[in-house]
């Protein structure tokens, strides 16, 4: 299944979080031809934020992917204070919501290796490409490892073009 981005993005705008696009989907916002089948965000942690991600998904059943049916999970602000890192498969699709990220910390730290972008409907934060291939380096996953080959292309190509 593949990412829904034109729903999940406009939705957690509507609702004022504060995230960072990376993982696939900054990859396919700095031109990648790669499809990826979640959204990966880093989330601020602050009280407000909290809330309006809470707010935001809380009609589209958040629950954590690959958890067995029935395991008590209840979408809150106490949760996700409690929390820091979640798999989310929600009626919109997969979301990865992360408080922090391998390589980047948190949503603060990761802040200035950002830009606005217009990408999937939508103008909000993406990862720059060269912190995305840092982040993708320090994950370390095959997957990961698998798609530098084509973000140093990118990023070569964008430098030649400078």
């Amino acid at each position: 299944m593949e990412a829904n981005f034109g729903a999940i993005l406009p939705l957690l705008t509507r609702y004022g979080v504060k995230f960072i696009v990376i993982g696939g989907g900054a990859a396919i916002a700095h031109g990648s031809a790669r499809l990826t089948s979640d959204v990966d965000v880093v989330y601020s942690r602050n009280p407000d934020n909290v809330r309006n991600l809470v707010s935001a998904l809380k009609d589209y059943e958040p629950y954590l992917r690959g958890a067995p049916p029935g395991l008590p999970f209840h979408w809150d602000e106490p949760t996700i204070k409690s929390g820091l890192n979640f798999t989310l498969r929600t009626t919109l699709g997969d979301l990865d919501l992360l408080g922090e990220v391998t390589g980047g910390g948190s949503y603060e730290a990761l802040l200035p290796y950002t830009e606005e972008m217009t990408a999937f409907g939508i103008q909000c934060r993406f990862v720059t490409l060269e912190r995305l291939i840092q982040l993708k380096r320090a994950a370390g996953r095959p997957k990961d490892f698998d798609a530098l080959a084509e973000l140093q292309a990118l990023l070569e190509e964008r430098l030649r073009r400078q």
